[in-house]
């Protein structure tokens, strides 16, 4: 199965303007790190779910920890991944938790969901997200904008959400706030960023651009 919306599409040549609009649209705001409620971890199959979940909670960020994440049919697993195409993303998420020595009561989980949208979907049959008032969440940085996007379409309005984020590595290249537009690898990923972020607002998957945004 092919995603909706190619991973590393056809790029149109981009202004400073244009870069700078898809650089906050993307990767969101600047916003610091801090004590939050609890965590929240995007599914995946990248090092950097479980190092920047594992780093929230021993630094004293979060005292809860929800994790998602089964098996995407569309997605290519990390390089490093070595845990095959069958295995929840989760249960790799937990297992490295648990080596970390944060405690089992602490953590909950979900290990069904397919795509983003079903991350946070099936985290609210497990969670209840009306008694916490803050939330951090982990994912690629390049996907924070998307991310954020979700969890405010379908969590309380009262809820304050904290991006606690890596940056992710395609053919050698890092994607990165700073340096995306510097390579095709990076454009190319930041643009399917845009793409996805018009199409599932339009759907309405997760929360749609003002049209002063866009």
């Amino acid at each position: 199965m092919k995603p909706i919306i190619p991973k590393t599409p056809a790029v149109p040549k981009l202004s400073e303007e244009e870069i700078a609009f898809l650089t906050n649209l993307t990767f969101g705001e600047l916003v610091s790190p801090r004590v939050c409620d609890s965590l929240f971890v995007f599914g995946g199959t990248h090092a950097g779910h479980w190092e920047k979940a594992i780093e929230a909670y021993q630094s004293g960020l979060v005292r809860h920890i929800i994790v998602t994440g089964g098996v995407s049919p569309t997605s290519t697993p990390n390089p490093n991944w070595k845990y095959g195409k069958e295995t929840p993303e989760a249960e790799v998420i937990v297992k490295y938790l648990l080596a970390a020595d944060i405690p089992n009561e602490v953590i909950l989980y979900e290990n069904r969901s397919t795509n983003t949208l079903e991350n946070v979907l099936f985290a609210k049959e497990i969670f209840d997200f009306e008694r916490i008032h803050s939330l951090m969440f982990v994912c690629k940085s390049h996907v924070t904008g998307r991310q954020w996007r979700t969890l405010a379409k379908h969590l309380p309005d009262h809820l304050n959400f904290i991006p606690f984020t890596f940056n992710a590595t395609y053919k050698g290249i890092s994607i990165s706030r700073d340096t995306w537009m510097d390579t095709e690898v990076g454009k190319s990923r930041i643009w399917g960023e845009y793409l996805r972020i018009l199409h599932y607002g339009k759907k309405g998957d997760i929360q749609a651009l003002n049209v002063d945004d866009e």
